[in-house]
């Protein structure tokens, strides 16, 4: 059986993106595979998450301003996610065949 020859980072990067838009898992990888810039704002959308999650280790004062916080990064970083995945579907439509 072949090994995934991704990087971990990536492939975690990947499903980050994938939960939020499961129904473009194939775009998703194509973008990944050949865009730096995709491929970092997933990678930061990952990092956001992680961070998100970790907000209950956070002393009990910062809970709600931490949580605000990656909330906010998270939800920017889905939108860009998303405009991405619009644009290269706009693209490919305007790609002769």
């Amino acid at each position: 059986m072949a090994a995934n020859s991704e990087p971990p980072g990536r492939e975690k990067a990947y499903s980050a993106a994938v939960r939020r838009f499961p129904h473009a898992e194939f775009a998703i990888r194509k973008l990944m595979g050949r865009s730096e810039a995709f491929r970092d704002i997933c990678e930061e959308l990952l990092e956001a998450e992680i961070a998100l999650s970790n907000v209950p280790g956070t002393p009990p004062e910062l809970h709600e301003a931490r949580r605000a916080e990656w909330e906010e990064l998270v939800d920017r970083l889905v939108a860009e996610v998303g405009a991405a995945l619009l644009e290269a579907e706009a693209s490919q439509n305007r790609s002769p065949r």
